[in-house]
């Protein structure tokens, strides 16, 4: 099946990247934009610059796939499938392995929950994590999508951003917000007691790869009773010292990963 060249540009860009491959760089076109929040069909056209019927065409295909999803007076989504495989993709991450250690020191270290991540679009995905023995303590799974909008490793995220303004202002106190990123990128590391989930305190700190570019955050969370403000300074050497004991597993900045 011929389609028009015009459907998408015969170049480069950082949002519609070519490979070649016609159909299947049209097809990662609406993936992108879906992603990056256009979720009706005529704004999905717009974003890719595809003609409707190409649009059309090709979302009934990836739907099909469970690559994108329709929800009803929401939209399209990304789909299950993307799910699927970015959980598998995640468990491959040589960064998951070399980091996981280090994990385990932290969390017998701090006797809290700790937790890597890694920024995927305008969300945070947990990477790893390793739970708190404690009965008391705080779970995040494994593949688990969090919002760059609250908490303490958004804000080491946006901290390292140069632009973060847009997901800044679509939290919920705004001004404190932006105010606790400046402190992130001033201090190296952030703190947040109750914001993504009441009664939950976290400390985050950047893992920092080759060229000083953010590879990941490294969090510990807990019960607010143990982590609220206050006690959060406390837990900051050892998680800074977690995200540098990552580092150098990784081998940032070191020419070749620790034995």
């Amino acid at each position: 099946m011929v389609e028009s060249s015009s459907d998408i540009r015969n170049t480069s860009t950082d949002d519609h990247p070519v490979s070649g491959v016609g159909t299947l760089d049209r097809a990662f076109a609406i993936v992108s934009a879906v992603e990056a929040g256009a979720n009706r069909f005529t704004q999905i056209a717009l974003a890719t610059g595809l003609s409707p019927p190409t649009a059309h065409r090709l979302l009934r295909a990836l739907e099909a796939h469970g690559v994108v999803a329709r929800y009803g007076g929401y939209g399209y989504r990304l789909g299950p499938r993307l799910l699927r495989l970015a959980s598998e993709a995640m468990r491959e991450l040589p960064l998951r392995d070399l980091a996981h250690p280090v994990l385990e020191r932290l969390v017998r270290a701090t006797g809290e929950s700790a937790q890597l991540f890694v920024r995927s679009g305008d969300v945070r995905v947990c990477i790893d994590a390793v739970e708190s023995p404690n009965e008391l303590r705080t779970i995040v799974p494994v593949g688990a999508s969090l919002p760059l909008t609250a908490g303490s490793a958004a804000k080491v995220f946006l901290a390292s951003s140069p632009a973060p303004e847009r997901l800044i202002r679509k939290a919920d106190d705004r001004e404190r917000f932006a105010h606790e990123v400046e402190l992130a990128r001033s201090r190296g590391w952030a703190s947040s007691a109750g914001e993504r989930e009441a009664g939950v305190g976290s400390v985050s700190a950047p893992v920092v790869g080759p060229l000083g570019i953010l590879a990941a955050v490294v969090s510990v969370s807990g019960p607010a009773s143990r982590m609220g403000r206050i006690n959060a300074r406390r837990y900051v050497p050892a998680v800074l010292e977690a995200a540098k004991g990552i580092e150098r597993a990784a081998g940032f900045g070191a020419g070749v990963p620790s034995s």
